[in-house]
């Protein structure tokens, strides 16, 4: 029974076109221009996938990123002009190397300081000089007869381990 209803539903998918392969975009450009289309593709993000570019990512949106920036790139478009729409309408995010400037800096400067940081930190641990040697610890307290113990327990544990 179960399988007849697994196959009936993938038939149906099929039949209905959910399983069906995507399409692909539009056409490609001529090899130059295409070149710069994909090389704008891996700059930027895709708006529904997580740290994917345009160009690596299987979604529909993608595609129809990508199709919109072949789109802008016939039109005679630059390169600047092509990230500056997607800037407009997605905002800054949409760009995988965010501009270095602004708060931005922080983000690009941040792992910089960081190692020169824990560069100077070890520079100094390792630089330290070594602090003088304490004096010898005064030899351990004798311990306790059975006379100075109050408590019974530590008497009868005493005795034992002396026997």
């Amino acid at each position: 029974m179960t399988a007849a209803l697994l196959s009936l539903t993938l038939f149906l998918g099929i039949a209905t076109g959910q399983y069906a392969p995507q399409q692909a975009g539009s056409e490609p450009l001529a090899p130059p221009l295409e070149a710069r289309v994909q090389h704008l593709g891996k700059e930027l993000r895709c708006a529904v996938c997580q740290g994917l570019s345009v160009a690596d990512s299987p979604s529909s949106m993608a595609r129809a990123q990508l199709d919109k920036i072949r789109e802008l790139v016939s039109a005679g478009k630059s390169d600047q002009e092509v990230r500056e729409y997607f800037v407009a309408r997605y905002g800054e995010w949409v760009l995988l190397q965010p501009k270095a400037e602004g708060f931005n800096l922080f983000v690009w400067l941040g792992p910089v300081a960081l190692l020169l940081g824990g560069g100077f930190v070890i520079y100094r641990q390792v630089r330290r000089e070594p602090e003088p040697s304490a004096p010898a610890a005064a030899p351990p307290p004798a311990p306790a007869t059975s006379n100075d113990t109050v408590d019974p327990y530590l008497a009868a544990v005493r005795r034992e381990m002396d026997q």
